[in-house]
């Protein structure tokens, strides 16, 4: 017999009652019924009942176990009593009766339980990480992540796409985020970094003549943490395909994120028309660019209803340039209590609050009620609802500036408002590409242009474009958001060297810069480089959704804690002075 185990813990049937089997496991729990020991032995593949009698040669031994010891028992597999079958696990149908055991790792007293559904600080689970994932949830979320990467494996090959791998040791490159910086022995002063995305690299793989390449990449970024992002480092499928426009990119993954969610979505219906929505509609529509589209909610713009109007706040404020009321419709929402609720909320967030107005039924059929109504009379209320296709016991909710100061609010109230009123559709995947991103955006202080997205997109128009407004330049570029998250973000690349020149002087970068920085690139792009484009999707956060997580720590093995800390290993940590010398560096002391 092997020396540990003769059958995995979710193996045994009926069929095997009569034989002589070897376990190994965990014990999850102990039971003692009456003099007799009840234990359930777990492995990374199920949960075994063994017990122990009086009778047993190691019944003394038995005794001394707790939770969380490592152990292997032989025993005799024998058929429970048909009254005391449990149908929810495997191997329910029979329990092994113990006659040999050997404890191959005790367990100390455990920070956190492994049974049960405590709920333990975020910082006991990450410091005892490695007993954190003996639990059920976590065995099966790590489970589903290891499928899904297979699963997005097999379906680039299946596209007749190529892995290929890049160098995590690289060269600084603008990704808009915070390089992780690594210092060079053999060259003391510099510094290599850590790919925030394998950008350049997949790009020099197009011109380098393979067509068609994906990775499942890891990213480092030094970025603020937040639940559905990682502080410090991710994985994404990255994906780049020569000679392809916008729609043969969008062609080819959609069937990789579409069966990845048909195979690993616990049934939930997964949408198969993806909308196209401009960047600027999705603003005005849904106040972000990565809407939730199981919420049926469409913000529209309704400033001409309130221009010279009896509401003073909003005609007054329509008065400035760049302003503009947008209305948030409330289907079902048409109550005072739930119009005050909203309001609260609005304060809550910063605002002074919200204008509504709400339809009912009135001494003449239906009416328009609340302060706004009031203001600005029947005639204008009239047009609102009717723009906005409501009725009664409907309402309408109002925030009016500058959308920049407002849109992040709005967009929230929008979710809010869908989750109250029982709007969003929580059995579904809803999918959507938001395209036209701008290429460029002013600093709102100093009003210095800078790209707004990825640098190396091809701007709409080609070099022509580039010769106005640097606001009014959209790009080739798109992200896919699903659920409220942005799950892909990619673009068609900028492959002339001409156009990539013009395009960086506009954001204050010279040519020489150009040149210095992405020397690489900017020498390849001289010797045929093809026309191509990709994208990059986000395995953790897609692993997220499936999962059905709400942090993305849930679904990654070792994460690090909010302030970018491993604290089951002790990183960061300060390094010996002997180090420092090594690579020329000294620590200026933090006052």
């Amino acid at each position: 017999m092997h020396a540990y185990r003769s059958h995995t813990c979710a193996d045994l049937t009926k069929e095997n009652v009569g034989e002589t089997v070897r376990l190994s496991g965990w014990v999850h729990r102990v039971r003692d019924h009456g003099g007799v020991l009840f234990i359930d032995l777990r492995d990374h593949f199920g949960m075994t009942q063994v017990l122990c009698d009086p009778d047993s040669p190691v019944f003394a031994q038995v005794e001394k176990l707790r939770s969380e010891w490592c152990v292997r028992i032989d025993g005799a597999v024998k058929a429970r009593a048909p009254e005391l079958i449990n149908a929810k696990i495997p191997t329910g149908e029979i329990e092994v009766y113990i006659r040999d055991m050997e404890v191959l790792g005790a367990a100390n007293e455990l920070p956190l339980m492994v049974f049960g559904d405590q709920e333990y600080p975020e910082e006991t689970r990450l410091r005892y990480r490695y007993l954190d994932l003996r639990r059920e949830e976590m065995q099966r979320n790590m489970t589903l992540r290891s499928d899904v990467v297979a699963s997005i494996r097999k379906r680039m090959w299946g596209q007749g796409f190529r892995e290929y791998q890049t160098p995590i040791i690289t060269a600084s490159s603008p990704e808009g985020a915070r390089d992780f910086l690594v210092p060079s022995r053999l060259h003391p002063g510099k510094f290599y970094a850590l790919p925030q995305a394998p950008q350049l690299f997949k790009q020099l793989i197009m011109v380098s003549g393979f067509d068609k390449y994906f990775q499942v990449a890891p990213c480092f970024r030094d970025e603020d943490p937040r639940a559905d992002r990682s502080p410090t480092d991710f994985y994404q499928l990255d994906m780049e395909m020569s000679f392809v426009e916008q729609q043969d990119v969008f062609d080819t993954i959609q069937p990789v994120i579409e069966g990845v969610f048909e195979e690993f979505g616990g049934g939930k219906k997964v949408d198969k028309h993806w909308p196209q929505i401009s960047y600027r509609d999705a603003a005005l529509w849904y106040g972000t660019d990565k809407p939730d589209l199981r919420n049926p909610i469409k913000m529209a713009d309704c400033s001409e209803h309130f221009r010279g109007s009896g509401f003073a706040i909003f005609a007054k404020l329509l008065e400035q340039d760049g302003t503009e009321i947008r209305a948030i419709p409330a289907p079902g929402g048409g109550s005072r209590k739930f119009c005050d609720r909203m309001n609260s909320f609005a304060q809550k967030e910063g605002l002074p609050g919200m204008g509504y107005i709400f339809w009912r039924e009135g001494e003449n059929g239906m009416e328009a009620a609340g302060p706004l109504a009031k203001n600005i009379g029947p005639e204008r209320t009239e047009a609102i609802r009717q723009q906005l296709g409501l009725g009664k016991g409907d309402a309408a909710f109002f925030l009016g500036g500058k959308p920049a100061q407002f849109e992040r609010v709005a967009g929230k109230a929008r979710d809010v408002i869908g989750e109250e009123l029982n709007l969003t559709d929580k059995d579904r995947f809803a999918f959507c590409w938001i395209v036209d991103f701008p290429m460029y955006e002013a600093d709102e202080e100093t009003g210095n242009i800078d790209f707004s997205h990825n640098p190396f997109s091809m701007p709409q128009g080609g070099i022509d474009a580039l010769s106005g407004d640097p606001l009014q330049v959209l790009g080739y570029q798109y992200d896919l958001a699903c659920n409220g998250y942005e799950l892909v973000s990619g673009a068609i690349r900028n492959h002339k060297l001409d156009i990539m020149i013009k395009a960086f002087e506009l954001a204050g970068y010279g040519e020489d810069e150009v040149r210095k920085r992405f020397g690489g690139l900017v020498n390849a792009f001289q010797f045929g480089a093809p026309p191509h484009g990709g994208c990059a999707a986000g395995i953790d956060r897609i692993v997220m959704l499936l999962a059905e997580e709400q942090n993305i720590r849930e679904v990654i093995m070792f994460p690090m804690n909010q302030r970018a800390e491993d604290l089951m290993m002790g990183a960061p940590s300060e390094p010996a002075s002997d180090q420092l010398m090594e690579l020329s560096l000294r620590v200026i002391p933090q006052e």
